[in-house]
C-alpha cells in the first residue's frame, strides 16, 4: 500500500493494482496536462493537473465503493475513476472539441485507448479486469458508472473543490458528508435527504465558479486563439489524431513549428499578448436567437473581416452553448421516493434559472482592430445598449 499526500483530501491510499496503473505512461502523461487549460493567465496558481484530479476522483470513488456489495464492481469503479481522464488531449477541454470533430471521439471514449495501450492491457489481463466494463463506467452507461458520470458524481465533486483551491476562490463544500449520504437505490444513484444541504453547496459552488473561473473572458480569449491556431495546423496537414498522445508542452512546440498564424499565436500565448474583447455581452443584449449562429461562426468571421479588410483569423467569434446546470436534476430520496433536486430545493431551482445570467458571447480581435471590429460586430449581432453596467462587466 502506498500513501500520497493530497492538498484537498489529505492522504490517498493506493494498493498494488492502483499503483501499477498510476505508473503507466498513459497516467503519467496527465502530469503534463493542466486541469484548467489556459486559466493560469487569470489565476497564476491554476497549474494543477489532470493527474492530481484523477487521484482525487479515485479517492472519492474509493470512499463511495464502501456502499457497493459487488467486489468486482468495486474494483472496476475504482479503476474507472483513476483512468477516467486518460482520453484528454493537451490543455484539457481546450482541444476536446477539435479532437471530437476530427476523430468522432470525446475524452470519455477510452475503450480504444486502453485496448491499444500495451501497459494498461497487461495490467487489465493480470487482474481479470474487463476493458469494456471499465470504459462503460467512465461514460456513465452502467448503474455503477453513475457514481463517476451523472448529475452529481465524484468527478464533479473533486474538480470543483480542487479548482476553487488552486484559483483561490473561497468555497465550502462538505464532500465527506455528501459521499456519506449517497447510496444506490433500485440501481440508481441517489442522495439521501441528509445530504441535501451538502448538494446545495456543491451546486452553489459550481454556479459561482462559472463566471469567475470557467468562463472568465481572458480564459475564453486565450482558448479561442489556441483553438484557431490548432485548426490552422490541421488545415495545413497536421494529423488531429496525434493530439491523443500529446501533452501541453508538445502542443506548443508543434504550434511553434508551423510558420505564420500558429507560431504567432504560440508567441502571443507565451508572452500573454492576448486579443481583446470587441464585444462581450449576454442574452439581454443579443437575445437567445444568437445561438442560431453557433454553427456558422467561422462564416461570420470571414464576412466581418472581409468587410473591414482584416485577415479572418484575427476576428474570433465565441458563442458558447446555452448555460445548463445538469446537477439540478440529481436524484434525492425523500420519504422513500426519488425526487429531482430542483423539485425539493428552492435554492437549487433558483440557481438553475440564474445561470442564464452568466452566459456571454464574445468577439475577440487584436487591439489595433478593436474599434472597427466592435462597430461591425455590434451592427451584425444587433447588440442593444446597456442602460447600466453589471459588476462583472466592469471587472477586467
Amino acid at each position: 500500500m502506498k500513501v500520497i499526500r493530497d492538498p484537498i483530501h489529505g492522504y490517498i491510499e493506493l494498493d498494488d493494482v492502483m499503483m501499477s496503473l498510476v505508473d503507466t505512461p498513459a497516467m503519467q502523461r496527465l502530469r503534463r496536462i493542466r486541469q484548467l487549460g489556459l486559466t493560469s493567465f487569470v489565476y497564476p496558481g491554476a497549474n494543477h493537473t489532470r493527474f492530481e484530479h484523477s487521484l482525487g476522483t479515485y479517492h472519492l470513488a474509493n470512499s463511495l465503493a464502501g456502499h457497493i456489495d459487488d467486489t468486482t464492481g468495486r474494483l472496476e469503479l475504482r479503476v474507472a475513476a483513476l483512468l477516467h481522464d486518460i482520453g484528454h488531449g493537451p490543455l484539457s477541454h481546450v482541444t476536446e472539441n477539435i479532437i471530437k470533430r476530427h476523430t468522432g471521439r470525446s475524452h470519455e471514449d477510452v475503450y480504444q485507448v486502453i485496448r491499444e495501450d500495451q501497459d494498461l492491457g497487461e495490467i487489465f489481463e493480470e487482474n481479470s479486469l474487463d476493458i469494456s466494463g471499465v470504459a462503460r463506467h467512465i461514460k456513465g452507461e452502467t448503474n455503477l458508472g453513475a457514481a463517476l458520470n451523472s448529475e452529481i458524481d465524484v468527478d464533479r465533486m473533486d474538480y470543483l473543490v480542487r479548482d476553487a483551491h488552486y484559483t483561490g476562490v473561497p468555497l465550502s463544500v462538505d464532500l465527506v458528508r455528501l459521499i456519506h449520504e449517497i447510496q444506490f437505490f433500485d440501481g440508481e444513484l441517489v442522495i439521501k435527504i441528509g445530504g441535501m444541504r451538502a448538494a446545495e453547496s456543491l451546486l452553489l459552488s459550481r454556479f459561482l465558479m462559472h463566471p469567475t473561473v470557467y468562463y472568465h473572458h481572458v480564459t475564453r480569449i486565450a482558448e479561442a486563439m489556441c483553438v484557431r491556431a490548432v485548426e490552422c495546423m490541421i488545415e495545413d496537414s497536421f494529423d488531429a489524431k496525434k493530439l491523443y498522445s500529446m501533452d501541453d508542452q508538445d502542443l506548443f512546440v508543434q504550434m511553434q513549428s508551423y510558420p505564420g498564424y500558429p507560431s504567432e499565436i504560440a508567441d502571443r500565448l507565451r508572452n500573454r499578448r492576448l486579443f481583446k474583447r470587441a464585444i462581450y455581452v449576454g442574452f439581454d443584449a443579443v437575445g437567445r436567437s444568437v445561438l442560431n449562429h453557433r454553427n456558422n461562426a467561422r462564416r461570420i468571421e470571414v464576412e466581418l473581416a472581409s468587410g473591414l479588410g482584416i485577415d479572418p483569423e484575427y476576428v474570433l467569434i465565441d458563442i458558447p452553448k446555452p448555460p445548463d446546470i445538469v446537477e439540478t436534476g440529481a436524484n434525492i430520496m425523500v420519504n422513500q421516493r426519488i425526487r429531482r433536486l430542483h423539485e425539493v430545493s428552492h435554492l437549487v431551482a433558483a440557481i438553475g434559472h440564474a445561470q442564464q445570467d452568466n452566459w456571454r458571447m464574445g468577439v475577440y480581435t487584436p487591439s489595433e482592430h478593436l474599434d472597427t471590429v466592435r462597430r461591425a460586430a455590434n451592427r451584425f449581432f444587433g447588440v442593444k445598449r446597456h442602460k447600466q453596467f453589471r459588476l462583472d462587466e466592469l471587472i477586467t
